[in-house]
């Protein structure tokens, strides 16, 4: 109740500080049955990275799902320390380096059935609050939309899978994608120390003897200085570098065959590890593709954060060995292919990966915006060969997924009320008699 009424508060006054005192409130409300988050807290719209678009959410906890996303909450220091940044790291931050934290806390992390998402993109995964004072003193949450993902697995394959791959992809698809939102969120969005000076003589780490960066095996040379801010120090890049170093890490932990296990992916299972990981870098692909679609030719701009950061994946990928993962450009039949030899991922892939999130965590770490500015707008520029991708891609774009939601009443039976669950069919018309229904 207490953070509902700071909710609405902070809707009648427009206080920023009232809100951020509700989503305190909100990260302490651990496992509930009925989730909720409300407020202006996603950067995507802003200009400024910050906070500008809302987002809206009443879901169920699905109890048994939980359970195994708890278990990887606990065992989180131990896939943390497999990183590259952490990796043979000794002493520093309990045996994960210089460049995280010493303490991983573990946030809540749910696995959730949306009843009611309103926003302009129906997330599969979310870790909030968007504050970053609020997640290094209080903390955040993490959360799974489960038939969000399940309901993309839906769809229709994708253009850019061959037709010999496409069942096993479509088959595969949901788990594959479930665990790398799921390690997107927890370990992607969850980890990371930003050296920082917290006062006029206080620092995070020693000054006179700093750490020292692995890109340059030098002694690191920049760091937040008194008041600044990684959205407000890397400003328009700032959510696309975050997002992409998410998914990165994510992506590369994919590979872990320990931590696949958890989950009941095996080399015995009936979809195996392999299978899992070859299906990943597939997505990878693919993602790379479609995110071409969200480029402005006219304006060399990117339109959307992820989608610049899933052409970045790709183009590391495709720069990292002529073999392993290839784009069959067929011009006449205006089509494009994603092929991935299995037997490179662990040679190639995952080192490729490894590397591209090093530079970018680094960066952020050590606040060298002119670096990562430089390493990132290169790598995800988009000219020669991938604009003519980009007109296959908008060729055979496919059409926007559309989330239809179900609506919940009260009717009285006797004495007795109940609480209906009505929902409607997948199409425009059911959209709209969902929303006209929910008269809100």
């Amino acid at each position: 109740e207490r953070f509902i009424r700071e909710y609405q508060k902070s809707f009648q006054t427009g206080s920023i500080e009232t809100h951020k005192e509700s989503q305190r409130i909100w990260v302490k409300d651990i496992k509930p049955a009925v989730e909720t988050q409300f407020g202006f807290i996603e950067p995507y719209r802003d200009p400024f990275g910050t906070r500008a678009e809302f987002e809206g959410l009443v879901a169920l906890v699905d109890a048994e799902e939980t359970k195994v996303l708890t278990m990887l909450v606990e065992n989180s220091a131990r896939f943390i320390r497999r990183l590259p940044w952490a990796e043979g790291a000794d002493g520093d931050s309990d045996g994960k380096g210089p460049f995280e934290k010493d303490l991983f806390e573990a946030p809540d992390f749910t696995s959730l059935h949306a009843l009611a998402y309103c926003s302009s993109i129906i997330f599969p995964g979310i870790n909030l609050p968007n504050y970053n004072d609020v997640r290094q003193t209080t903390g955040f949450k993490n959360v799974m939309i489960s038939n969000r993902i399940s309901a993309e697995n839906q769809g229709e394959p994708s253009p850019f899978i061959s037709a010999s791959d496409a069942p096993a992809f479509m088959k595969h698809k949901y788990h594959a994608y479930y665990l790398w939102v799921v390690l997107h969120e927890l370990l992607g969005h969850g980890t990371g120390r930003m050296l920082t000076q917290d006062g006029p003589e206080t620092f995070n780490f020693d000054p006179k003897n700093p750490p020292l960066n692995p890109l340059t095996g030098k002694a690191v040379q920049s760091w937040y200085r008194l008041g600044q801010t990684w959205t407000g120090l890397f400003g328009d890049i700032a959510t696309t570098v975050d997002e992409c170093r998410a998914e990165l890490v994510g992506a590369y932990l994919m590979s872990d065959k320990e931590l696949l296990e958890m989950f009941g992916f095996t080399d015995d299972s009936e979809i195996t590890a392999d299978d899992l990981m070859y299906n990943l870098y597939l997505q990878l692909g693919v993602d790379g593709l479609r995110g071409l679609a969200n480029y402005i030719e006219d304006d060399h701009k990117w339109g959307q954060a992820h989608s610049r950061a899933h052409f970045g994946m790709l183009k590391c990928l495709l720069r990292a060995s002529p073999t392993f993962l290839k784009i069959t450009h067929a011009p006449t039949a205006n089509t494009l292919i994603v092929n991935v030899d299995r037997a490179q991922i662990l040679s190639v892939g995952k080192p490729a990966l490894g590397a591209f999130l090093l530079h970018l965590h680094i960066y952020r770490c050590t606040a060298d915006v002119a670096a990562c500015r430089a390493f990132y707008e290169e790598l995800t520029a988009v000219d020669g060969e991938f604009l003519e991708w980009r007109k296959i891609v908008l060729a055979n774009r496919q059409p926007r997924m559309s989330f239809v939601q179900a609506n919940t009443f009260l009717e009285k039976e006797g004495d007795d009320v109940q609480v209906r669950l009505r929902e409607y069919e997948a199409s425009v018309e059911g959209m709209v008699r969902s929303w006209a229904e929910r008269d809100v």
